[in-house]
Formats: C-alpha cells, sequence, structure tokens
C-alpha cells in the first residue's frame, strides 16, 4: 500500500523520568525511498508533553489528540478494553521483571551463597505475580530469558515451594532478626508487596520496603551503574527489556551480572564472565545459540537474581488504527489507518 495522506497522532510515553526532551518529534515518510517497503503514513508525531495518564484519558475518551500510548499499565487494560475509542493491542516483547540480589558482602545479607538465593526463588509464587499484579498479561521465568526468545535455556520456573525454601535457607542461615529490605520504583509497588508477602510467609522473615518515586528513579539507578556506594537494599524489583531476539544473554545478561553490566549489585563473577566471552567470540551461529542456553541456564542453576517474569507490552490504540506490535522496538512502518479514522473523515 502505498502512503496514505494522513496526519495521525501518536505519544510514546515510556520516558526515563528526568530526561529532557522536546515537547514534539514530527516523522515525515520519506516518498522517494528506494525500498518496497514504504511507510504506509505521511507524518507521525511523538507527543512528549503530556502525562501517562493524560495520553490515556486522550485515546480512551476521545479522537483528535492522541491515537497510540505506550507502555499501558496492566492495571489499565480493562479501561482500554472497554474504551469506545481505543482497543488493546498486546504482544509477548523480549522483557523481564526481576528482583536483582545484592552480593556485596558488607551488607550482612547472605546473597553471596547460592542456597539463599535459591530459598528465595522457591519462596516467591510467579502465578500469583502474573495473575494478580500483571492481570494475567505475562509469564512466569525461569532464568533471564523470556520463553519466547531465542537463546534460553528453557528452565522450568521454580513453583513455589514454602518448605523446600525455609529448608535451604536454614542449611545456610540468616542473621537473627536482621529484615529483608526490598526496593521497588512507584510503577512496581504492588508486584514488590506480593514478593514481601511470600517471602514473609515462606521464610519468616520480616522485610521492609522501600518505594522510590519516580522522580527518584534515575538517580537511584545512577548510583547502582556507577557502583561508589553500596546500596542500602537487599533485592531491587526491577523491570528490563532487550533489542534483540537471537541472543537476549549478549546484551540482557552481560547488563545484570557481567564484569562490566550496569545493574550488577556486587562483585564480579568470574565464571559468568568466561562463560559470557565464550559466547561474544563465538563465530559459528549455532554454536552460539548453545553458548546462550549455556550461560542462561548457568545463571538458572546459581539463582543469579530472583526471576519473577516476562510480562507483555501494551499498547492502548485507536480503534480505526492498524497497529502491528514488535516483540522488540517500537515501530509503525506496518501502521495504517482505515476511511473512518478522524483525519480521513475530517478530509485532511
Amino acid at each position: 500500500m502505498g502512503i496514505q495522506r494522513v496526519r495521525p497522532q501518536f505519544v510514546a510515553t515510556n520516558v526515563i523520568a528526568g530526561e529532557k526532551r522536546t515537547d514534539r518529534v514530527v516523522l515525515e515518510a520519506n516518498a522517494d525511498h528506494n525500498s518496497a517497503r514504504k511507510a504506509r503514513l505521511e507524518k507521525v508525531v511523538f507527543i512528549n508533553d503530556m502525562t501517562p495518564a493524560q495520553a490515556l484519558d486522550a485515546v480512551c475518551d476521545r479522537e483528535g489528540v492522541i491515537d497510540i500510548v505506550t507502555e499501558i499499565s496492566p492495571a489499565d487494560a480493562a479501561r482500554v478494553e472497554t474504551s469506545e475509542h481505543a482497543k488493546l493491542v498486546t504482544i509477548e516483547a523480549n522483557r523481564v521483571l526481576l528482583g536483582i540480589f545484592n552480593t556485596w558482602p558488607e551488607t550482612g545479607a547472605p546473597f553471596s551463597e547460592r542456597l539463599v538465593r535459591e530459598a528465595f526463588n522457591w519462596a516467591v509464587d510467579r502465578e500469583r505475580i502474573v495473575a494478580e499484579g500483571l492481570g494475567g498479561r505475562g509469564r512466569p521465568l525461569g532464568a533471564l530469558t523470556a520463553p519466547w526468545a531465542g537463546g534460553g535455556s528453557g528452565a522450568e520456573p521454580r513453583a513455589r515451594d514454602a518448605g523446600r525454601a525455609r529448608q535451604l535457607l536454614d542449611e545456610v542461615g540468616w542473621p537473627e532478626g536482621r529484615p529483608v529490605t526490598i526496593a521497588t520504583p512507584q510503577e512496581l509497588e504492588g508486584i514488590a508487596r506480593i514478593v514481601a508477602d511470600d517471602l514473609e510467609h515462606a521464610l519468616a522473615l520480616k522485610t521492609n520496603l522501600l518505594v522510590t518515586p519516580a522522580d527518584g528513579v534515575v538517580p537511584a539507578l545512577v548510583e547502582l551503574i556507577e557502583k561508589k556506594l553500596t546500596p542500602a537494599w537487599d533485592i531491587l524489583i526491577h523491570a528490563w527489556f532487550d533489542l534483540s531476539s537471537d541472543l537476549p544473554p549478549a546484551v540482557m545478561h552481560r547488563e545484570f551480572f557481567g564484569h562490566d553490566g550496569g545493574f550488577r549489585a556486587g562483585p564480579p563473577d568470574p565464571e559468568f564472565d568466561r562463560r559470557f566471552h565464550e559466547l561474544v567470540s563465538e563465530t559459528d551461529a549455532a554454536r552460539a545459540q548453545e553458548a546462550a542456553r549455556e550461560l542462561d541456564r548457568y545463571c538458572f542453576d546459581e539463582a543469579k537474581a530472583l526471576f519473577l517474569c516476562a510480562p507483555q507490552a501494551l499498547y492502548a490504540v485507536n480503534r480505526h488504527v492498524e497497529f502491528t506490535a514488535y516483540k522488540t522496538t517500537f515501530e509503525l512502518a506496518e501502521t495504517e489507518v482505515s476511511s473512518q479514522h478522524w483525519s480521513r473523515r475530517n478530509g485532511e
């Protein structure tokens, strides 16, 4: 299909807190591009001066302002589905939700011990997290590679087993009277509370919850990335994404566990780094896939993180817009609008 002379409006709400952006970013199609795959929209406008709540109101309650809102919360999915003007588009994307263990020895928490990390993994109910925290829009996570991405180990998520969790923790021990401090961005507070509840009941440990407001997320992540200070938390509930479906460990696993990983909260792991070096040095595609699977299995066996779930990506889309979601990036190449779209009805 050729370029349609319409000007739908789009909004991307996944803006990092505190990041400076212009109010509008306008993309115009190149009608002379020498490719059979041509844009189907004449112009796309990214609107960055709206809050997520304002954008959601605009796409659900009226037309002519916003056509697509990215990063819809599962809590808002039902509103989109029942909207007169919008529809919900979902996709199993390359995203993960996990708890980062703080393994720095000076914290006094024994997360450097594999059995302790494994105990915490047996203590959480991933099915509950998906059902209650994500409204069923996701899947439990075994290791760090999403179930639908390439290069995964296929490790089955640990099903909650409070007895096994307590037995493993008792083998190593936990400092008497020491609570577990769980940090979370405000948007993930509900999931963090489920995790805290599971840990308290399975492991008989007290928990403290540190909730970071939106304007404090970036400074907190900068502190973690710089590694100049030991974090004040024991577990950080954190969501992340991957832009590649082929070898997620090349980006995702390195970021959390590699010696140069931004989200590593503890000393480097020489065995992980050795395996990762083998992966990125491999030039044969089949062997690289096998190395990726082995690295993901290593992370599962070592319980390198509190693996929780792989959330779906959710979009609120004007009902007259045909939008194709991708597992990795936000793309508009296949997006088009029908003759009933507000811009065409208005004769623009």
